[in-house]
């Protein structure tokens, strides 16, 4: 799964990086080393301009509220919930199926923070000695060091509550599309503890390499079965993860030093 994140990166980087051709100044982020559901998150998509003569698709650095409320919800609170979008049934579900057709954006991170349960704190849990085992927190990154492009969708929901003029009778959302966990060895694995990805976690967020960015984001391209093809996991070995500080676990905490390594896990939460 993909319930916390990085994303420092300036709009600029990424403009660059994305060959972004619009974004507004005024929702410009501050770099968030703990991004939470709920947040509101950087989201490169393609999408005419509103209100502009072209109706062309432009490719834009937007910014969206991370958990998505499909346009059919009577309220938006089951959007915290939301998170997550399997790659394997995201076709199918009445909350997704609708935007994987045509309404696909690339989330950009650093990287994103999974939690793994010690052994010897998950036999005192299974002794009933202790209820809610320590988990150390690891961070997950590409192992060159480029931006971390998660596949998401993301969906607008009018609030029928306010009138048309009021700034936030719209909200746009977006979800992460996650996949199954690489088994095969990281490219760099820390000095003890997992060796791939999926002794951290079973599923993580589907990275889009860049060969598929504007496929990904093109809203013509509608076929099911072509869009399927682009939800193949990304090759192995490109990701490196090793263990940060407890401290991400807390939201409140943010800043570049969650993002440091730390040289094992931390006491009690030993791999």
């Amino acid at each position: 799964m993909c319930g916390r994140y990085a994303s420092s990166r300036r709009p600029e980087d990424l403009a660059g990086i994305f060959e972004i051709e619009k974004w507004e100044p005024e929702e410009t982020l501050a770099p968030d080393f703990n991004v939470a559901p709920t947040k509101e998150v950087y989201a490169v998509l393609d999408r005419p301009v509103k209100d502009a003569a072209d109706p062309n698709p432009v490719r834009q650095l937007r910014t969206l509220k991370w958990g998505l409320v499909p346009s059919w919800s009577k309220t938006p609170e089951g959007g915290a919930r939301m998170i997550n979008a399997r790659a394997e049934t995201v076709s199918e579900k009445p909350s997704y199926r609708r935007a994987f057709s045509s309404r696909r954006c690339i989330l950009p991170a650093d990287g994103y923070y999974e939690w793994v349960t010690g052994v010897g704190e998950r036999d005192l849990e299974v002794e009933g000695k202790k209820k809610r085992p320590r988990k150390q927190p690891y961070f997950v990154t590409p192992a060159d060091g480029s931006v971390f492009a998660m596949a998401g969708l993301y969906e607008f929901w009018r609030d029928r509550t306010l009138p048309d003029e009021h700034p936030l009778a719209w909200w746009v959302t977006c979800t992460v599309i996650t996949t199954e966990a690489e088994t095969a060895p990281l490219a760099v694995a820390p000095g003890e503890g997992p060796r791939s990805l999926f002794d951290i976690h079973p599923r993580m967020p589907l990275m889009l390499t860049p060969d598929r960015w504007d496929a990904w984001l093109d809203p013509a391209l509608t076929e099911v079965d072509d869009l399927k093809s682009l939800l193949a996991p990304p090759p192995e070995g490109l990701m490196r993860a090793y263990p940060v500080s407890t401290s991400v676990s807390n939201v409140r905490n943010n800043g570049p030093e969650l993002l440091k390594e730390l040289e094992g896990p931390e006491e009690g939460t030993l791999f």
